[in-house]
């Protein structure tokens, strides 16, 4: 299977670029901290993964190259942190940049997803099955990155572009 190396915001480019589907790897990227979430091949689950002490980018992308083996990923889904008007600030052009490096350093395909509500809608699951605080603080980014990619999942298997 060919993969074609891109950036993208639209999911109907990555599906084009994996038609046969694929394990997906989704990063929650902070300041500190990077949560990753996982997908099946079939593109149906994501679930949280660990969360990443985020440090120079030589750093993460051993850590991620790891994941990437580890799990056959075939793409990377990247949290796009959008303003709530659904403008770009600096936090989005520097997910943006990473997504460069990501690219760059992996040569799988990348989609910038919209991010906003994703920690939002974690930490009320994470309080709906009674997690304490403490464990929600060290677990709410991998848990943002599996809802994310959960809606882009279900956006690239049920075809609604």
């Amino acid at each position: 299977m060919e993969q074609f190396a891109l950036i993208t915001d639209d999911a109907a480019d990555l599906r084009d670029a994996l038609p046969d589907g694929g394990a997906i790897l989704a990063l929650d990227l902070g300041t500190k901290t990077i949560g990753t979430a996982t997908c099946d091949a079939g593109w149906q689950f994501a679930t949280a993964g660990t969360t990443l002490e985020r440090g120079k980018f030589g750093r993460d992308r051993e850590r991620l190259a790891e994941i990437i083996k580890t799990r056959s990923i075939k793409a990377l889904v990247l949290g796009l942190p959008r303003n709530m008007d659904g403008s770009e600030g600096p936090r989005a052009q520097a997910s943006r940049a990473y997504a460069k490096n990501l690219h760059a350093a992996f040569d799988l395909p990348v989609l910038l997803w919209d991010e906003r509500w994703s920690t939002a809608s974690a930490e009320r699951d994470m309080i709906g099955q009674d997690m304490s605080r403490r464990k929600r603080a060290e677990r709410i980014d991998s848990h943002a990155a599996a809802v994310f990619l959960q809606g882009a999942i279900d956006r690239l298997a049920g075809g609604i572009l």
